[in-house]
């Protein structure tokens, strides 16, 4: 019988023939933790009696980092402390790491047709190297570290298809808040998506980041992209031991199948309060307090070049403050090399090392009563950024760069004529 691509990987790691329904357990390639889900595993682990399987293991600060207090600083600790008694060497601490996601992606943990779980929900990221990467609780995270392997619902898959030639200042995150609009929060609840077609066969693989970390925000345990030539690419030079690319078969079975035309994909913004309150950046129209560009969502080298491009001989409008993040150190040296802090600067931006904390509201782009942020990241749920009477706009790069310089959200064209 035909697989998708979720049943053939955790056919593959559960050695067996699975199908959707099932439940199994399954070998896992990595396990990732960062510095709010860590401490609680750790205790969880303690219980187990026996060592880590540290090769499996990788431990990622990044939420409060810097520390923003006393509690964060004590949870670090714990990391730091863990990392040094079971000597973890996938420990990246602050000033040679990031976001979690995108170090994960950077440092070659992730490879087509592996099986990669996270305490944190953006794990599902990943499945844009064409890997099955779902996020976990921290107690699950406890059982791979003592354990290596996890019990699983084969999930059910649907099908998106993307095809044709997108349009100016149109990208993956364009993309992937269009179909969470038309399936809604929980359109992929505990299913796999797989989205194909040639529009998205012609995306970077930072792109295809944007698509898959944004699937949970439809419910959807993954979110795999077919493994390709620009994966094998990225892939040279980074990647931990060898892998072996997944597809599935022609005639597999999907819940659903939903196909788009890029040409009817324009630049979209998702308005408070959820990730499917999707509308065209044209008629949003709302003013500003803030601009944020970073994220495991769209802080790679390639949104910071968008936005630098729309940002250059511009300057931020009055009254709105604009704030970039670069998801990694190798991100941040690069926008360095590249001049783009410069421009960035010159628009009159606020420049921070690699963290995640504007993002969660965690302790720095705090909102507050009535202020609206258009940002970069993926969820604009109430009180995400901040005061529970502030709003977050989702849009992409671009949006949010032509957004900053115009004082309210607006399409890009409007700014670059």
């Amino acid at each position: 019988m035909a697989k998708t691509m979720a049943e053939k990987i955790l056919s593959a790691k559960a050695r067996k023939d699975v199908r959707a329904g099932e439940i199994v357990e399954a070998e896992v390639d990595y396990v990732m933790v960062n510095d709010i889900t860590a401490p609680a595993a750790f205790d969880e682990f303690e219980g187990f009696c026996t060592p880590p399987l540290e090769k499996k293991m990788v431990l990622i600060p990044d939420h409060y980092v810097p520390n923003k207090d006393v509690a964060s600083a004590i949870q670090a600790k714990k990391m730091r402390d863990f990392a040094s008694k079971y000597k973890i060497r996938n420990y990246f601490e602050i000033g040679s790491g990031g976001v979690c996601h995108q170090l994960m992606i950077e440092k070659g943990f992730v490879a087509p047709g592996r099986l990669i779980v996270g305490a944190d929900s953006h794990t599902c990221s990943y499945g844009a190297m064409g890997a099955f990467a779902t996020g976990i609780g921290s107690t699950e995270a406890a059982t791979v570290f003592a354990r290596g392997v996890l019990w699983f619902k084969v999930p059910e898959s649907m099908k998106f298809e993307v095809n044709g030639q997108l349009g100016r200042h149109v990208s993956g995150k364009d993309i992937i808040l269009t179909i969470i609009g038309d399936i809604g929060v929980e359109g992929a609840l505990y299913q796999s998506m797989e989205v194909v077609g040639d529009t998205i066969s012609a995306l970077p693989v930072s792109e295809r980041v944007t698509i898959s970390n944004m699937g949970i925000e439809a419910g959807a345990k993954a979110c795999i992209i077919p493994p390709d030539a620009k994966v094998d690419d990225y892939l040279k030079g980074r990647v931990r031991d060898t892998y072996e690319k997944v597809y599935a078969d022609k005639d597999a079975e999907y819940s659903d199948i939903r196909k788009y035309d890029a040409k009817d994909i324009v630049p979209v913004v998702a308005k408070p309060f959820l990730p499917s309150n999707v509308a065209p950046a044209s008629e949003v129209g709302v003013t500003i307090d803030q601009a944020y560009l970073g994220s495991c969502t769209n802080g790679r080298i390639e949104d910071l070049r968008v936005a630098a491009a729309i940002l250059k001989g511009k300057k931020v409008h009055e009254g709105v403050r604009m704030i970039v993040v670069p998801a990694s150190k190798d991100v941040f040296d690069k926008a360095m090399e590249e001049g783009l802090f410069k421009i960035f600067s010159d628009a009159g931006a606020f420049i921070s090392g690699p963290t995640c904390g504007a993002c969660l509201g965690g302790y720095m782009g705090v909102l507050a009563p009535g202020e609206r942020c258009v940002s970069t990241t993926n969820r604009n749920f109430i009180g995400r950024m901040g005061h529970m009477e502030s709003e977050v706009y989702l849009a992409g790069p671009a949006v949010v760069a032509a957004s900053a310089v115009a004082g309210r959200i607006v399409d890009p064209s409007e700014v670059t004529g």
